[in-house]
């Protein structure tokens, strides 16, 4: 087992690909093949499994891959320090539902362990494709939620996936309007007094299940509704058209202004909002360092 090799099934890993992993190593696409299946059989896991559509990464080859980043990154630390090599660029990667917190965070987390060179990745996307990034390793982290109506389903996928749930907090049920909205100068609002307004809610693709949605109460019905793929958009229409999304409450007042609010929705449910990781893969210190910066974004309630 070499360190090259370790950093070829790292980069395979990230690019998701055999042949992007070779451009970017600039080595041959069959020597980098020959590489890795040379590293599996001397440590007797597959790493990646091959099909006719790519590959995809083993359990076991998860598991793997989150010591070798470990080894990889302290034999970055020891040649900058005692060779005085120039840092590899930082790799770091994280899934997330749409939520202005987890955006925050990784703000906090560039300025603060951010180098002269990186390549990071956040990536607002829908709730299958979240497990499917973590459970790949395309990302080391997931940020979605759970209740109890979702929870049973996404739980066995999780489970299923290997990977963990670990809860940052737990929210009730709130609103986002816009300021101009007649709702908000009330102090709670019903689920009748939301009737006349738009509903908004982010579309999932593929697996439009009520389970996958990002919005608690996905099985109600909405005399208006119109679905949008990104956070820009869901809060240009929450002012221009007085509509409404359901959430946590929880807003970064820095990066969406001061023109949407939260209003407390009466309702029985909650919301535990957490991140998703491999249940046997130790976090890189960048993972580790975002899971501390998503602990402070929720911890100081940007509300």
């Amino acid at each position: 087992m070499t360190l090259q090799q370790l950093k070829y099934v790292l980069e395979i890993a990230g690019s998701g690909s055999m042949n992007e992993a070779a451009k970017r190593l600039f080595i041959s696409q069959p020597s980098l093949s020959s590489a890795v299946r040379d590293l599996e059989e001397e440590i007797g896991v597959t790493i990646f499994e091959r099909t006719n559509k790519g590959i995809t990464l083993s359990k076991e080859g998860a598991e793997f891959l989150g010591y070798a980043r470990q080894v990889v990154e302290q034999a970055e630390l020891l040649e900058s320090r005692y060779l005085n090599a120039k840092p590899s660029p930082q790799h770091f990667s994280v899934s997330a539902q749409h939520y202005a917190f987890a955006v925050e965070a990784f703000v906090h987390l560039v300025r603060e362990y951010g180098q002269e060179e990186y390549e990071l990745a956040l990536r607002e996307t829908k709730t299958y494709e979240i497990i499917q990034d973590v459970k790949t390793m395309r990302s080391e982290i997931g940020v979605l939620y759970l209740n109890d109506f979702n929870e049973k389903v996404v739980g066995k996928l999780l489970k299923e996936a290997g990977l963990q749930f670990t809860s940052l907090f737990t929210a009730q049920p709130h609103i986002f309007i816009s300021i101009y909205n007649p709702l908000a100068r009330q102090d709670r609002v019903t689920i009748d007094q939301l009737q006349a307004y738009p509903y908004l809610s982010f579309e999932q693709g593929e697996y439009n299940s009520f389970h996958f949605a990002e919005e608690i109460l996905s099985t109600l019905s909405h005399p208006k509704s119109i679905v949008v793929n990104d956070r820009a958009t869901l809060f240009n229409l929450l002012i221009g058209l007085n509509g409404y999304t359901i959430s946590t409450g929880v807003l970064s007042r820095d990066l969406n202004g001061n023109e949407i609010i939260p209003v407390p929705l009466e309702c029985d449910e909650t919301i535990r909002v957490g991140w998703i990781s491999h249940r046997k893969v130790p976090l890189s210190r960048l993972a580790e360092a975002y899971v501390e910066e998503l602990k402070k974004a929720t911890a100081a309630g940007i509300v």
